[in-house]
């Protein structure tokens, strides 16, 4: 099949992660039954815009975002991008198509009190689970990564006589983010309880569960989620606006986008630039310390 072609050249070719090959996958898998369901007749190669612009259609009328739709319309640009690539098809039935209008979302970060009350509180069990979900979320707040690097961290990759990690993030690509001295006593207090605690694992996985397996993306959201709930009236309480508050927190503080943008591993500055629009109180601080009437 030309879907699972185009998968394997994501993989071998393209070196992307599981989690962004699973998504195109799931993309095309889903316009395929649509052209099965709609009784088309046509095959995924041979449509023209006309049938791609019945599934947006049909996608609007689902009250599925536009946000949602734009990704899946991209999955299907690089898929059909891959089939000129291997002279499938000449041209894409996508060429002069333009992505839908998407309002913009305002992140908002948690604040500096939200997350110190939260680090130094009581409110994690000294237990092995406990450690593990207060070193989750001190590890995200304290090296920006995503919640899919966290869960893939390897125990080789975090070196502690030189206090850095080798992140692998997208497509691949690795970064390396210093070990903060609160970080760092943090993490020695996991290994010791892990050393303590853990069913013995064949995993050369940092951050595993008591039994010794991977941990899932539901569980770090859980974590997240349910221990900022006690401490934030936010909406939003994801692992991302972690990742969301440690860009903030530093621009806020001075810190160079450049440097930000490395540490988050965003491969444009144009990625990284939208911390700064949240930025509010450093705005503030500058323009009340040089408008001439605040002087």
């Amino acid at each position: 099949m030309l879907i699972e072609k185009f998968v394997d050249y994501l993989r071998l070719e393209k070196n992307y992660s599981n989690h962004t090959i699973t998504a195109y996958k799931t993309d095309l898998n889903n316009f395929s039954q649509y052209l099965v369901e709609s009784e088309l007749n046509t095959k995924i190669q041979h449509v023209d815009y006309k049938i791609i612009r019945l599934w947006i259609l049909k996608m609007v009328n689902q009250n599925i975002s536009n946000r949602s739709i734009n990704r899946k319309i991209s999955s299907l640009k690089s898929f059909y991008k891959f089939l000129i690539k291997t002279d499938t098809i000449k041209s894409s039935p996508l060429v002069a198509h333009s992505p839908l209008k998407q309002s913009k979302k305002i992140q908002v970060p948690f604040s500096k009190e939200e997350i110190n009350s939260l680090l130094d509180s009581n409110y994690f069990k000294d237990d092995y689970n406990g450690i593990l979900k207060k070193t989750i979320i001190t590890f995200l707040y304290l090296t920006g990564v995503r919640r899919i690097e966290l869960i893939s961290l390897k125990s080789s990759n975090v070196n502690l006589d030189s206090s850095t990690l080798k992140i692998i993030g997208k497509r691949n690509k690795e970064r390396i983010i210093p070990i903060l001295p609160k970080l760092k006593k943090k993490i020695i207090y996991y290994i010791n309880s892990k050393s303590k605690n853990l069913i013995k694992s064949e995993l050369n996985l940092f951050f595993l569960s008591k039994n010794g397996k991977q941990l899932s993306e539901k569980f770090v959201y859980r974590t997240v989620n349910e221990y900022f709930k006690i401490v934030s009236p936010k909406i939003k309480k994801a692992p991302h606006v972690l990742r969301h508050s440690f860009a903030t927190h530093l621009i806020n503080e001075g810190a160079d986008i450049n440097s930000v943008k490395e540490l988050l591993g965003h491969t444009s500055l144009s990625a990284t630039q939208v911390y700064t629009h949240t930025s509010m109180e450093r705005i503030k601080e500058v323009f009340q310390n040089s408008h001439p009437r605040e002087k």
